[in-house]
């Protein structure tokens, strides 16, 4: 076998049509598109339309959608700012606010700031800086004799591998 010898197998490619090319080709005057009316025009489709139908851009969603405001905050329990304090990543005695919290690996990024949630025992008392807390938190926070210091999230704003913004 030679390289002028090598041919395709039988019906591995179709003959492209060509159309407009007179009435014994099968394909001529009209090039298989019928009669008159849209379809035979060019640039035949029109995006989005459903012949009339209720298009499906209309039709979805039914209910609900995303708030794009929402508020997204990093959630941590006290067991987990205590288990900080014990191991000597956090000091109690200052304000334990986002930066200390980053740096004690408590977390890592925050777009709207930290919530605090009340599970897990905390047994030293502190005063902690956050963008929100659960009543829960509060109260046990409190019974210590700390406190929970509500800030605004303006502040909070913290990326990954960066100081706060």
């Amino acid at each position: 076998m030679k390289l002028n010898e090598i041919t395709e197998n039988k019906g591995s490619r179709k003959a492209r049509k060509r159309v407009g090319r007179g009435p014994s080709s099968g394909l001529g005057k009209t090039s298989g598109k019928g009669q008159k009316g849209q379809k035979s025009r060019s640039g035949v489709s029109l995006a989005g339309f459903e012949g009339g139908q209720m298009p499906l851009y209309r039709r979805l969603p039914k209910r609900g959608f995303n708030n794009i405001f929402r508020k997204k905050y990093r959630e941590i329990n006290l067991g987990r700012v205590q288990a900080a304090i014990d191991s000597g990543k956090i000091d109690p005695v200052k304000v334990v606010d986002i930066i200390a919290m980053k740096s004690a690996g408590l977390i890592k990024t925050s777009r709207d700031g930290v919530r605090l949630l009340g599970k897990g025992n905390l047994t030293s008392k502190i005063s902690i800086e956050v963008a929100g807390a659960s009543q829960a938190a509060i109260q046990a926070v409190e019974r210590l004799g700390g406190a929970v210091i509500i800030a605004t999230a303006a502040k909070f704003k913290i990326q990954n591998n960066s100081s706060v913004k």
